[in-house]
C-alpha cells in the first residue's frame, strides 16, 4: 500500500510553501498526500501582500472529512494563526494516535508575520504535548521560549519540557560554513549537519523539512531515520534551487530534484 500522510496549513499561491511545498514533499517521497486549507494567503517570493482565515468550523470539517475516509499514516501541521483555530485543531486530532508533526509557522521568508503573539501561548498549551516531534528554526524557538537568549540545546530541552516527544532545532538562521540541525529527545541529541549553500532560493524550507520528516513518518520510519532522510533531501533540494528561477526574490527549493531538472 502507498503510504499517506496529511499537512493542516495555509495556501501559498507562489507555490513555494505552505500546502503547496508540503504536498510537492509528499510525492516527492513517493506519499499520498491529503490537504486541509487554514488560511489563503496572497503571496509570491518577495511578499504576503494578504492572508484570508479559513473559518475554524470549515478547518475542522476537513480534517474529520479526511481521517474519516483516508488512512493517514501521519500528519504535518503549518501555519494555523489564531488561538481559537489552534484549539480547534488540537480537538480534532483527539483519537488521531499517529505521528505529529509540528512546524511552529510565525514568520515568512519575506518577513511577515504568520501568527500572532496572541496564538503563541495556545500553540504551546494545545498542540506542542500533542507533537511527536517540534520542528522550530532557532527565531521561533525563542518566541516559544518568551525571547530567551540561551544556547540551542538547551533551547531544545526547555522545549521538551513544554511536552513534545522530541524537537529538531534547525540550524538554517545560525552562522557559519557549515549548517547543523540538532534532534533533541529525552534520551540525548543527535546532530544533521551539511556544508551551507549561498543562494537566496529558501522559500519553504521549514515546510518541506517538516512534510519531509511526515513522509518518513507515515512510511514507517523511525523518527531519526526520517529526520536523516529529510534532511539529506533539503539538502539537495536547496543546492538546486538556482535551477528553477522562480520569481525575483527568495524563490522555492527544488522539490522534484531526484526525478526532473
Amino acid at each position: 500500500m502507498v503510504a499517506k500522510a496529511l499537512t493542516i496549513a495555509g495556501s501559498d499561491s507562489g507555490g513555494g510553501a505552505g500546502v503547496q511545498a508540503d504536498l510537492k514533499t509528499f510525492s516527492a517521497f513517493g506519499v499520498y498526500g491529503g490537504s486541509v486549507i487554514t488560511a489563503i494567503t496572497a503571496q509570491n517570493t518577495q511578499t504576503v501582500s494578504a492572508i484570508h482565515a479559513v473559518p475554524d468550523d470549515v478547518v475542522v470539517a476537513q480534517i474529520e472529512a479526511v481521517l474519516s475516509d483516508i488512512e493517514i499514516g501521519a500528519i504535518k501541521i503549518g501555519m494555523l494563526g489564531t488561538p481559537s483555530l489552534i484549539e480547534a485543531v488540537a480537538g480534532a486530532l483527539q483519537g488521531f494516535e499517529k505521528p505529529v508533526v509540528l512546524d511552529p509557522v510565525m514568520v515568512a521568508k519575506s518577513g511577515d508575520t504568520l501568527l500572532a503573539d496572541s496564538a503563541i501561548d495556545a500553540l504551546k498549551t494545545h498542540l506542542l504535548p500533542r507533537a511527536t516531534v517540534l520542528t522550530p528554526n532557532l527565531p521561533e524557538a525563542c518566541k516559544l521560549l518568551g525571547g530567551k537568549d540561551v544556547p540551542v540545546l538547551t533551547q531544545a530541552h526547555e522545549l521538551l519540557a513544554l511536552g513534545p516527544q522530541a524537537v529538531l532545532m534547525k540550524g538554517g538562521h545560525a552562522e557559519g560554513d557549515i549548517c547543523t540541525d540538532y534532534l533533541c529527545t529525552r534520551n540525548g541529541e543527535t546532530a544533521f549537519s551539511a556544508p551551507r549553500v549561498a543562494t537566496q532560493n529558501t522559500h519553504g524550507t521549514g515546510c518541506s523539512y517538516s512534510s519531509a520528516i511526515a513522509a518518513g513518518l507515515a512510511k514507517g520510519q523511525g523518527l531519526e531515520d526520517a529526520v536523516r532522510s529529510a534532511h539529506d533531501w533539503l539538502h539537495r533540494a536547496i543546492l538546486r534551487s538556482d535551477e528553477l528561477n522562480v520569481g525575483h526574490g527568495h524563490g522555492p527549493v527544488h522539490h522534484f530534484h531526484g526525478l526532473w531538472g
